[in-house]
């Protein structure tokens, strides 16, 4: 299959250009602020719908900052120190998930912490909205023919532009299928019953880390970085393994201590602790 050239300038006025890339981004959290609001409806949930714009404006924060500045650290470390302002060009791609995942914990923290919520109140809250931005953001790499996969024989393998004459897997719809929408139907179903502090959160790093971990196999690596060990260990799978260790690790303790979240209704205006 060749792929669909599609312009990454989805509307240009004058010299002002509007990238696909940004719009995906816009479209994700608008689909995540959405489905927060009828979220937060629910009355089991310690967290109301007029707390969800605050909330949504800390995880777009950490986000864009985390993901961006993730990126150049993990990534491009040679770049962003010969060239610091690189930073801030994310019209061009390249956004780290991990580094967009510590940013949004950094925030999270802050916003439950103003908010006198427990962290993985929040936390618990805001996993099943995640993959939205993720499966959004998939569709942004591929329009941006980023991130491309390692050749293949199979029939949708596809020829991207400035990635040889070869079939390569479009990775990139891979995981906007199994980090995005599969894991936004497995979180939200999940969810959807009361659940021990820390169960959502830590399913979510699981299954994020699982389904991550399983197609940096099919991903090829980023040239200036490429295998780490044994021509098959990438960046993804070492980043990846944390999580799904820290996934596990949050399940266990869930399910062993049993904490579950009073709703908003009866809960005090002291931190739940």
């Amino acid at each position: 299959m060749d792929y669909p050239a599609i312009d990454p300038i989805a509307l240009q006025i004058g010299p002002l250009a509007i990238h696909w890339y940004g719009l995906m981004y816009l479209i994700g959290f608008g689909g995540a602020w959405a489905l927060a609001r009828l979220r937060a409806r629910r009355p089991d949930w310690p967290i109301r719908p007029q707390q969800v714009d605050d909330l949504l404006f800390y995880a777009a924060l950490g986000v864009v900052i985390g993901g961006r500045v993730g990126y150049m650290i993990f990534y491009q470390p040679a770049t962003l120190i010969h060239s610091p302002l690189s930073l801030f060009a994310i019209w061009d791609g390249g956004m780290s998930f991990h580094g967009g995942l510590i940013g949004v914990l950094i925030t999270m923290a802050l916003y439950a912490w103003r908010q006198g919520l427990a962290f993985f109140t929040v936390t618990d809250f805001i996993a099943p909205l995640v993959p939205i931005g993720l499966f959004f953001g998939r569709i942004g790499n591929f329009i941006n023919a980023e991130l491309w996969g390692s050749p293949t024989s199979l029939p949708w393998g596809m020829v991207f532009p400035g990635a040889g004459p070869e079939p390569r897997h479009p990775s990139m719809l891979y995981e906007a299928f199994l980090e995005g929408l599969l894991l936004f139907v497995i979180l939200w179903l999940f969810s959807m019953r009361p659940r021990p502090r820390m169960a959502v959160s830590g399913l979510f790093l699981l299954g994020y880390g699982l389904f991550r971990f399983a197609v940096e196999f099919v991903r090829e690596p980023d040239a200036h970085i490429g295998y780490l060990a044994g021509n098959w260990v990438t960046m993804g799978h070492l980043l990846s393994t944390p999580m799904i260790l820290a996934g596990i690790a949050l399940l266990v303790w869930a399910y062993r201590h049993g904490i579950m979240d009073r709703p908003a209704t009866t809960q005090s205006s002291t931190s739940s602790q």
